[in-house]
């Protein structure tokens, strides 16, 4: 079960409003989940529109009555028989901060993986291998105009989320998610950590790299009294990944604990990370980075970022404490670099 953030995600959600839209079979299928979840956004103080089309005959007077009595501070709206569903959510006069789609499944790659989160320009690049949600091509058919909301700052942010029991709750205000989010307004930042709750949550990603091994083990004790040498990379206000700072010497220091949340992986942030480290190293005088690992993944990421494998006598002393781990270096002032960050 994901481990929720209340405090963190409430802030950005504070008054906002929230469309939830459910089309009839999902929400026979879910009803009291989903209705557990909207009744939990009144508590955070969201205001929130429901929109489903379950048909308006007789034997579903029933759920309506239910609707109105258990969703009381929801805005309850039926999408007519004759109305296109997602047109007519994405086109309702009231503009929302998140539209939320609950859907059968989440959308998916080309590979078959769950899609986490995308700009609308690569919604747009990657519309015809997604297999979505194919068993539903009309939500598929209404990417592009789910894009354009975005683009024309109609809506912020739209998410696609697969029904399940705590799926709003779990989308909403975990690091993981629960499934897929469209935006462009991701913010990001780094910088060192400074709360209880950025140490809580970047021992929670470390947590997840040691049980690979590819992770010295970084616990929660170990982050609190190492806090002046950890960053956290920020998307939105949403920590997404973290590096630790270790010294080496004057001017060399070692990049540690890269690590990016299970929720964000594959979406290139390993390269932002190590990007913004360098940066910040920089600034403080560092003259080389040099960092050590068996992930063969981020062995690729650092090459490609222009790192050499060597292991130099004069970090050797570092070498023996990691005698089977390749080490990596980058020189930030070399002739062929040149000042990069100016």
């Amino acid at each position: 079960m994901p481990v929720l953030y209340l405090n963190e995600y409430r802030k950005s959600l504070d008054n906002k409003t929230i469309f939830i839209a459910c089309r009839e079979g999902i929400l026979r299928n879910f009803f009291q989940h989903l209705i557990t979840d909207i009744k939990f956004l009144y508590r955070q103080n969201v205001h929130t529109f429901f929109f489903h089309n379950i048909s308006n005959r007789f034997a579903n007077q029933k759920i309506f009555r239910e609707l109105e009595t258990r969703l009381y501070r929801t805005q309850i709206i039926r999408v007519p028989s004759d109305k296109a569903f997602y047109p007519f959510v994405l086109n309702y006069p009231e503009s929302p901060h998140k539209i939320l789609f609950i859907e059968r499944s989440h959308l998916l790659g080309a590979n078959g993986q769950p899609v986490n989160t995308l700009t609308t320009r690569k919604a747009r690049e990657h519309l015809e291998s997604y297999r979505d949600i194919i068993s539903n091509e009309n939500l598929k058919e209404n990417i592009v105009c789910i894009c354009n909301k975005i683009e024309n700052q109609s809506i912020e942010r739209v998410h696609i989320i697969p029904a399940a029991k705590r799926c709003i709750k779990n989308e909403l205000f975990s690091l993981e998610g629960s499934g897929t989010l469209i935006a462009n307004n991701f913010n990001e930042t780094f910088h060192r950590i400074a709360t209880e709750d950025d140490i809580r949550i970047i021992s929670s990603i470390l947590k997840h790299y040691r049980g690979q091994g590819y992770l010295k083990p970084r616990d929660k004790m170990y982050v609190t009294n190492n806090k002046n040498f950890f960053y956290a990379a920020k998307i939105d206000d949403i920590i997404v990944g973290c590096a630790e700072q270790i010294p080496i010497d004057k001017k060399t220091v070692e990049l540690g604990s890269l690590a990016v949340s299970v929720r964000f992986r594959k979406q290139q942030l390993g390269q932002f990370i190590i990007h913004a480290f360098e940066e910040a190293m920089f600034r403080q005088g560092t003259h080389t980075i040099i960092s050590l690992t068996r992930n063969p993944l981020l062995q690729k990421i650092f090459l490609n970022m222009g790192y050499v494998p060597e292991s130099p006598e004069r970090y050797g002393h570092r070498q023996e404490r990691s005698p089977d781990t390749c080490m990596f270096i980058k020189n930030l002032r070399s002739a062929n670099t040149g000042n990069i960050f100016k």
